[in-house]
């Protein structure tokens, strides 16, 4: 019995350390993103220690797009201009980001949101792990 509500007093506050997100902290959302790692649905983890390409969010009153970019050396980035259309939607205090293409839609739940962290969860429980990138130039 002391297993059990040990059990269940731990899951509560697994639940209850979620961060509450607000309006204002979705524009953070704004700029480079680089993913860090990713927890598979197992609970094991995927590093990243470097990354070709990272992901540029732009939104502007709940709509706007998601685009695959590659950092140059010079400080510039490449992209083959393909853009993934996105809105925001928030149901029960949970914020999603509504991604859609023309092959395809799909959402994914923002866990948390810093000026240096974003977490994504996809509908396959994948958790991805993002961290503000830092430009750089060789100039």
């Amino acid at each position: 019995m002391k297993k059990t509500i040990t059990f269940l007093l731990f899951g509560l506050l697994l639940v209850s350390c979620k961060q509450s997100i607000s309006d204002k902290d979705i524009t953070k959302i704004n700029g480079y993103w680089e993913i860090e790692k990713v927890i598979l649905k197992d609970g094991n983890k995927k590093d990243y220690k470097v990354n070709e390409t990272i992901d540029f969010f732009e939104m502007k009153d709940k709509k706007g797009f998601r685009q695959k970019v590659m950092p140059q050396f010079d400080g510039t980035y490449l992209t083959n201009n393909i853009k993934e259309n996105i809105t925001l939607s928030s149901k029960g205090g949970d914020y999603f980001i509504n991604y859609s293409t023309k092959y395809g839609k799909w959402k994914e739940e923002i866990l948390e949101i810093k000026d240096s962290v974003l977490v994504l969860k996809n509908n396959d429980n994948l958790e991805y792990h993002y961290k503000r990138q830092i430009p750089f130039s060789l100039k």
